[in-house]
């Protein structure tokens, strides 16, 4: 779990979101790093003995900097308000599934999948569900699945046919899709509890299968 302070420094971060706040406040910093860093520790020792594929991350492999990257960005606030905890089998960056936990005041959800893969790793995966869709279908449907996570989130999705694929293939709303993901939403104030990572890894579990499926069609040879 974090410390209520370490929730606190994300408040008074967001509100104070500039250079001169955050080297007057290092020591809090230093402080919520360390706290992050325990935090990633426990999902990690958790989440190892459920899904080998983690076995060999280490915590600096699913953390992220807290400055942001405003080259590009019309937002030139210089950190993030939040953390994230990433946990694949591939390299952070690459587009391998894996889990994610999302903790911030204006948003904070656990998830797993792959966001929007880059072309050709999207072609990969819509191979994969049209010669194996009744796998994916039997994933989504389990009962904890639905129970949980509901349904694949769709907010990233075309609205016809891909190119390649009928528009009334079986599978047609699987293979629609540009991002293969399965999120939910919580108060932020729940990673504070002394059962979060407990619970939280319960949920993600049940994500496994998904991931599996994922990186089964990113990692199989033509």
């Amino acid at each position: 779990m974090l410390s209520k302070e370490s929730l606190q420094f994300i408040d008074d971060l967001t509100l104070n979101n500039n250079r001169d706040w955050f080297l007057d406040n290092k020591k809090r910093y230093d402080t919520f790093k360390a706290d992050y860093q325990n935090l990633v520790a426990d999902f990690l020792e958790a989440m190892k003995p459920l899904d080998p594929s983690l076995e060999l991350l280490e915590v600096k492999n699913c953390t992220f900097r807290i400055n942001r990257d405003i080259r590009f960005s019309k937002d030139k606030t210089p950190y993030k308000n939040h953390l994230g905890v990433w946990m694949s089998s591939g390299a952070k960056g690459s587009n391998r599934a894996g889990y994610y936990i999302h903790i911030g005041k204006t948003e904070s959800f656990l998830a797993a999948g792959c966001y929007s893969p880059e072309a050709d790793d999207l072609k990969k995966i819509r191979k994969e569900i049209a010669f194996f869709y009744e796998d994916l279908e039997e994933i989504v449907n389990e009962k904890s699945f639905k129970t949980i996570f509901g349904a694949l989130d769709t907010t990233n999705s075309l609205k016809n046919a891909p190119k390649d694929y009928e528009k009334d293939h079986v599978a047609i709303e699987f293979l629609k899709l540009k991002s293969f993901v399965a999120t939910q939403k919580f108060d932020y104030k729940e990673a504070t509890k002394p059962n979060f990572v407990k619970d939280t890894v319960a949920k993600l579990i049940v994500l496994k299968p998904l991931n599996d499926f994922i990186n089964r069609a990113l990692t199989t040879e033509e």
